[in-house]
């Protein structure tokens, strides 16, 4: 685990995995994925940042998941399966027809999902006795979730199909489901077992699929100088197997509705806050089990990548306490969470914690203590620096420290495109007036400045590198609908491309070899 450490002075690309392209819809683990490691070794790039791959709840978004530990279905390579002799070329006929630069997901998710059905009955029909060992060692070592996993899928199937057909969507455990089997029952467990076993082991086979070509690719991108840089959201959804598994662990009352809920407070952005609505954890309960969730749940995710993005971080320090009856956030109260405790845990159980901090948003001197005191790098934006240029914006260029890593934007943010082309003429001439000149080339101008940062990494968005506009944007916060669907055109590789991100990558000291650049001034060297 771990064999590649992080380089003093490295370059990357943010790209999730289904935003690649490829034939059957969405991106997956098959050639397109390797496609793209070749990619970023060609350009010069170390570092591949990635979304989470967790299954995807509501909104198809990757932060709303229905287990924090599995991989998501929809990734697996339809043609490796067909090479493996679990799909007929024949069963990928019929695929609803789609913008290839458009994940389509209620077309998308039925088409595969049926191939995905088809593709594992075979395999447990037939894989030879090799195939059929490897997958049982995989369900042995991952036992302690994979089992609950696949049964709350195949229960949650059940009253999903209940739910649509009284006409309303969706049927979340706490709510939905018949009540000794949301409490998890004894009697109810074994006889629900009993009643969807032929689905449950489904959902068993995808995971192994998926862990078998995502640990495939990430050897190859390992073994080419490519370190995967993960994602883990703070919280998880209500509706996750997580908390129908362990209730306990989260701020539910005895019949498991929610008590409090995550969000954020108001701000100059919104006047009622953010109300996320995911149950809060509990934080005794788990402090007093060693944090073994958590060791789980880390544990798992260094088995997928190289270094793990913790989102939100500043809910390590203080969380935002939500009453589960208000409809905004306004009457919350922070809650204060035994980070520094969690982390000496993980260091104990992994020793090199390579962990970096989303300190976005309102960040508070405890939020920074609790960063520096493990050596976490943290992250600067320029689109954030750039929308507010006072003295004391800590993601101006001139305020990077080593240990850091920066952004043009993220995931959350509009293109580089898209955002200066909405900026105002007063912060237009504002930043022409910081810079010295306007934006020639926004895209490649703030790819350059993030270049020549002092800060440890550069990660650049795939889109800004293709210099897209707004629609490209991967999600637009506080939205439901609409996000996470972007896709790579298939000809995005070009010899121009290429060689001028490779060039930019080794003007500025980033490319693999080229050794350290001078830096300014020397911070936090804690290694990641």
């Amino acid at each position: 685990m771990h064999k590649l450490e992080f380089p003093e002075r490295t370059s990357g690309i943010l790209l999730h995995p289904t935003s690649l392209p490829g034939p059957h819809g969405i991106g997956s683990l098959g050639r397109s994925s390797y496609s793209f490691v070749d990619f970023l070794v060609a350009a010069q790039q170390s570092v591949w940042q990635i979304l989470p791959l967790s299954p995807p709840g509501f909104g198809n978004s990757p932060y709303s998941a229905f287990c924090s530990v599995a991989g998501n279905p929809l990734l697996i390579s339809l043609s490796q399966l067909m090479r493996a002799g679990d799909l007929a070329a024949a069963d990928t006929s019929g695929m609803p027809s789609s913008d290839p630069c458009r994940v389509d997901f209620p077309q998308l998710v039925p088409w595969k999902m049926a191939r995905l059905e088809n593709a594992a009955r075979t395999f447990l029909a037939s894989a030879n006795s090799s195939r059929r060992h490897r997958f049982e060692e995989f369900c042995q070592c991952h036992a302690e979730w994979l089992d609950d996993y696949a049964l709350f899928m195949a229960i949650k199937e059940v009253f999903d199909q209940r739910a649509a057909a009284a006409g309303y969507w969706g049927s979340s455990w706490n709510r939905y489901w018949d009540k000794d089997i949301a409490l998890r029952e004894p009697q109810a467990l074994e006889r629900w077992k009993q009643q969807v076993a032929d689905r449950a082991v489904l959902y068993r086979v995808w995971q192994y699929y998926f862990f078998e070509q995502w640990t495939a690719l990430r050897e190859y991108a390992n073994e080419r100088g490519i370190l995967i840089v993960g994602d883990m959201p703070i919280f998880v959804a209500l509706d996750s197997a997580d908390v129908w598994v362990s209730p306990h662990l989260f701020t539910l009352d005895e019949q498991c509705q929610e008590r409090l809920v995550a969000g954020v407070p108001p701000d100059y952005f919104s006047p009622t806050g953010q109300r996320w609505g995911n149950p809060l954890y509990n934080w005794d309960a788990m402090q007093a089990d060693g944090f073994a969730w958590w060791v789980r749940r880390f544990r798992t995710l260094l088995e997928l990548v190289d270094i793990v993005r913790i989102d939100h971080f500043r809910g390590f320090a203080a969380c935002w306490a939500i009453p589960a009856e208000e409809c905004t956030a306004v009457h919350g109260q922070w809650m204060p969470v035994p980070g520094a405790a969690l982390f000496h845990t993980l260091a104990h159980q992994f020793g090199r914690l390579p962990f970096l901090a989303e300190d976005l948003g309102l960040i508070t001197p405890d939020v920074e203590q609790l960063r520096d005191q493990f050596g976490f790098p943290g992250m600067k934006v320029l689109q954030v620096a750039l929308e507010d240029i006072q003295p004391q914006n800590s993601h101006l260029p001139e305020h990077h420290v080593y240990n850091s890593v920066v952004y043009p934007g993220t995931h959350d943010n509009n293109t580089a495109v898209g955002w200066y082309a909405a900026l105002s003429g007063a912060k237009l001439a504002a930043i022409a007036s910081y810079l010295g000149s306007p934006l020639q080339d926004p895209a490649w101008d703030m790819m350059g400045i993030c270049m020549a940062s002092r800060a440890r990494a550069a990660v650049i968005p795939m889109q800004d590198v293709l210099r897209l506009g707004s629609e490209a944007r991967m999600n637009i916060p506080a939205t439901s609908s609409g996000n996470w669907r972007w896709r790579l055109p298939s000809d995005y590789v070009t010899p121009g491309l290429t060689d001028a991100l490779a060039e930019l990558t080794t003007t500025h000291h980033r490319a693999p070899g080229s050794g350290t650049a001078p830096r300014l001034k020397e911070e936090g060297r804690a290694p990641l």
